[in-house]
């Protein structure tokens, strides 16, 4: 009897894991080559972080649907990217264009590299002046060290006399 349910509910789970794949008929290859390629490169606007074509949000799977009739309409590439930015704003794109909004998303990586190593310059300059200002001897350090060092020569040359 548990084998029996064991089974039923096994058979059960498998139907629901059934997904739909979506098919797509295009007149050339180049179609199909502008489709698959249009679909790495549109970015969906629910997922974030997902191609239209890595996407299964109902919103990618529309979004397909329409570049694919755009296609079909014989539409150009650029057309097709035209329509999407203007309903979905540049974020839709992989490469937004530089304009006024995305200058940070472009100059900021450079920024932070260079503002980075500017702050590592400068605090290893200052720590070498902190570490001669330490090293540094006062007037009376220095007679004590070249009396010293006097004394030191004075026992050598009583040791080796040659």
């Amino acid at each position: 009897m548990t084998r029996l349910l064991t089974g039923f509910f096994a058979v059960i789970l498998t139907f629901s894991v059934c997904a739909a794949v979506d098919v797509y008929q295009f007149d050339t290859p180049e179609q199909e080559a502008l489709f698959h390629s249009l679909g790495k490169e549109l970015r969906c606007p629910k997922c974030q972080n997902n191609n239209i074509a890595d996407s299964n949000a109902g919103l990618a799977q529309d979004l397909r649907m329409k570049v694919y009739q755009m296609i079909k309409q014989g539409k150009s590439e650029r057309e097709i990217i035209d329509y999407m930015v203007a309903r979905y704003g540049n974020f839709v794109t992989y490469n937004p264009p530089v304009t006024s909004s995305t200058f940070i998303l472009w100059a900021g990586p450079a920024l932070f590299i260079v503002l980075g190593f500017s702050v590592l310059v400068l605090r290893s300059r200052r720590k070498e002046k902190v570490v001669l200002s330490d090293n540094a001897l006062n007037h009376d350090e220095e007679e004590r060290l070249a009396a010293l060092l006097e004394d030191s020569q004075k026992e050598e040359k009583q040791k080796d006399p040659k």
